[in-house]
């Protein structure tokens, strides 16, 4: 029986639900990231037994699960979008700015699809604004291409946010403080092509640089997209 069947149990002397359990973990890992949710600090910010908890969940790894889930009612958009490949870029946006308030859940994207409620209605939205274009085989492989991209693409941004507060230096800083070491190797001439990125290139930040992709992305989605004959 999976953490979406099994009944919960009968509310005893301090209030508590699944609802009441993920609000209070998804709150520690805003603080905290994921290593700060376990089923005894959850028990704790609700002022209940750890046991008790375990009517609800089985394991921290279902606990998770739900977290997840719940962020998806965050991602669904609200409002069919026109066409494929409006809703293809509202996911992609949607999910970054899900991440960007919810950021433990870069580590939990990209793995086996989720199954709960809000997953599910993620997962047929998606897949029923490209239903018709192509064969099925296609459609899942142009789902996939767009997830493997934002999900690379918003774990990169969270990884350098994450470096940002580690050492202190916002990426500018970083820069600045890179810049000699850098400049003497480029200036070798071994590397070329690095030097004309770092010379010649245009600094974008992370919005424009994810657009700028997502859009490339869906450009060659859009090229194996054919309908199929009457």
């Amino acid at each position: 029986m999976t953490v979406w069947d099994r009944p919960e149990p009968p509310t005893r002397p301090v209030p508590l639900d699944r609802e009441r359990i993920v609000a209070a973990a998804i709150a520690l890992a805003d603080e905290g990231g994921l290593d700060a949710v376990s089923v005894r600090k959850v028990a704790a910010r609700l002022d209940a037994g750890p046991m008790r908890l375990y009517g609800y969940i089985a394991t921290k790894e279902e606990l998770f699960d739900l977290m997840v889930d719940e962020v998806y009612a965050e991602i669904l958009p609200e409002e069919r979008p026109g066409d494929w490949r409006e809703a293809l870029r509202i996911l992609a946006h949607r999910t970054r700015q899900a991440v960007l308030r919810h950021e433990w859940l870069a580590d939990l994207l990209g793995g086996r699809p989720a199954l709960g409620p809000h997953g599910l209605a993620v997962g047929e939205a998606t897949l029923s604004a490209l239903d018709g274009l192509a064969d099925i085989d296609t459609v899942m492989r142009a789902v996939e291409t767009v997830s493997a991209y934002y999900t690379g693409a918003i774990r990169r941004e969270i990884a350098n946010l994450r470096a940002e507060r580690a050492t202190g230096l916002s990426k500018h800083d970083w820069q600045r403080a890179s810049g000699p070491y850098l400049t003497k190797m480029l200036a070798t001439g071994r590397f070329p092509a690095l030097a004309k990125a770092v010379y010649d290139g245009t600094d974008v930040e992370a919005e424009a640089s994810f657009a700028t992709g997502l859009d490339w992305v869906l450009d060659a989605v859009a090229a194996k997209l054919t309908t199929p004959p009457a």
